[in-house]
């Protein structure tokens, strides 16, 4: 295992709530922390304590109400939409639940997505599609289309995807919460070597102790309080 750097993600005084009528409904206060380069983190915490929104201010998907979220050295909440996209398109790898994968590309496709948002060539697209896609295990399966794949290969293919631009950071949202246990294993082994052979910074959320257990690092949140 790669020991942790300094912080690639510093987190201050960040407050978040949402309007529901005429109330203001806060989900985290004063949330104040740091993840170290190469740190593989899981957040927990029962349903509402506010752990996807923390992931999604994290990924730049969301914006606090107040409060300072640097990542890389950039601070993202100054950051206009355009900006913000553009950032979250070359820094940041999504695992999602239900992997998002589009129905009509094949394994291959699906992977090169990301890419055609870089200066690449469609060569060095395939390319880089191809080297990630034999690393998740999956070069068998590169012509594949999503509904041809089990559950377990459909998330490869996402993690595949998420890595292919070398975010500085891999955000996970339940990513093991649509599989069954042998497939979930096998997801949560790929996420750790991504971790200690790339030195991927990942933060994952998770309601799974078993998951939890990858993680060098537990975090639980609380009625939006980081404890």
């Amino acid at each position: 295992m790669q020991e942790p750097k300094g912080p690639i993600v510093q987190i201050r005084g960040l407050n978040k709530s949402y309007r529901r009528g005429g109330q203001q409904i806060p989900v985290l206060e004063d949330i104040s922390f740091e993840i170290a380069e190469g740190e593989f983190l899981a957040l927990m915490g029962p349903s509402g304590s506010g752990k996807t929104t923390l992931l999604n201010l994290i990924a730049g998907i969301d914006r606090a109400n107040s409060g300072s979220v640097l990542v890389g050295g950039v601070e993202i909440t100054s950051l206009s939409e355009n900006e913000l996209a553009h950032w979250r398109a070359l820094n940041v790898g999504f695992i999602f639940q239900f992997y998002n994968l589009i129905p009509v590309l094949t394994a291959l496709e699906n992977v090169e997505l990301p890419l055609l948002l870089t200066g690449l060539s469609k060569t060095e697209r395939m390319e880089h599609a191809r080297a990630v896609l034999e690393l998740v295990g999956l070069s068998e399966r590169m012509e594949h289309y999503p509904g041809q794949l089990s559950g377990g290969q459909q998330q490869r293919v996402a993690i595949a995807r998420a890595v292919v631009t070398d975010p500085v950071i891999l955000v996970a949202d339940e990513p093991t919460g649509d599989l069954d246990r042998v497939s979930a294993q096998e997801v949560l082994s790929l996420m750790e070597n991504l971790n200690r052979q790339l030195g991927k910074t990942i933060v994952m959320v998770t309601h799974d102790p078993r998951a939890a257990s990858k993680a060098h690092m537990v975090r639980t949140l609380d009625k939006g309080i980081l404890t």
